[in-house]
């Protein structure tokens, strides 16, 4: 066994994930986590993108730099042109960005599984009961970034964004092992809900960008100013702005999830299912006719 694969397997042992990334301030090592991964200087960027590289399953084959002048650069690379066909069918909701398929289906009624044992409501991942109620028995996909994917996420259709509201509130690790063991987690952790309305359908698409511990931001390409840095509470931000199929949204400036949900009537398309990867402009969801 290789040194990497014993280190691995003893950083897999459920208790002692949840304990290394939950256990330390989580707040606090969040913004030395961003403040550390902007640092510009060659030998700092190559020893830590080595580490990166070390712990996490990696390809920077499809980026479009081949060299990066800091951690925080390589885990907002953009992508060579055309590394991410997006699926063209105009009854074709794709997937924002490339993730883990975590719990996905049919609400039931205003409520989402987080896993296997743990739910939560809408409205509170939402903070707004009457925009909650829009999805009731709607279909919802989790998608979780690694920390070694591609961080950026897109559009899932040609769309209106009508509004984000950020909702600050802690950064839990999001990964499987504290899926477990922390109830409605997602419900915990700061997060963007990002409305949207698909043209010509007038059908509404959210997507919920949740923050994890080391996501050091949120950023969205519409809005001039980071989701969440006047730290209020709950704060909506009014857009209106158009985005084409597969336009590049925003990114997240580590790991982390993104939460789709679709009204009554949206199916998931063949092959999402929990566990199984998938990439950014892959089919999602079928939008019904209509």
């Amino acid at each position: 066994m290789t040194l990497r694969a014993s280190i691995m397997k003893v950083l897999q042992q459920e208790r002692l994930n949840f304990l290394l990334t939950n256990a330390l301030p989580r707040r606090a090592a969040t913004q030395a986590m961003g403040w550390f991964s902007k640092i510009e200087q060659p030998w700092v960027a190559a020893a830590s993108i080595r580490v990166w590289r070390f712990f996490s399953e990696i390809d920077l084959s499809d980026a479009a730099d081949s060299q990066f002048r800091s951690l925080h650069h390589a885990f907002i690379r953009r992508l060579k042109p055309g590394a991410r066909p997006v699926d063209a069918a105009a009854d074709i909701l794709v997937s924002p960005c490339d993730a883990i398929v975590g719990a996905s289906g049919r609400l039931d009624g205003c409520e989402v599984l987080q896993v296997k044992g743990f739910r939560y409501a809408l409205a509170d991942l939402l903070s707004d009961p009457s925009h909650a109620e829009t999805f009731r028995n709607g279909s919802y996909v989790t998608l979780r970034l690694t920390a070694g994917m591609y961080h950026r996420f897109h559009a899932p259709h040609d769309s209106r964004v009508d509004s984000v509201t950020h909702i600050f509130g802690d950064v839990w690790n999001v990964n499987p092992v504290t899926l477990k063991r922390v109830p409605r987690l997602f419900c915990r952790n700061e997060r963007a809900v990002i409305r949207t309305t698909l043209t010509g359908a007038g059908r509404p698409v959210t997507l919920v960008a949740v923050a994890a511990i080391l996501v050091a931001g949120i950023r969205l390409n519409f809005l001039d100013m980071p989701v969440g840095a006047e730290r209020k509470v709950l704060k909506t931000y009014r857009c209106g702005v158009a985005v084409a199929k597969g336009e590049e949204m925003g990114w997240f400036e580590h790991g982390s999830t993104i939460l789709v949900f679709a009204p009554e009537g949206f199916t998931l398309a063949a092959g999402v299912a929990e566990g199984t990867p998938i990439r950014m402009g892959q089919k999602l969801m079928q939008i019904p006719n209509g």
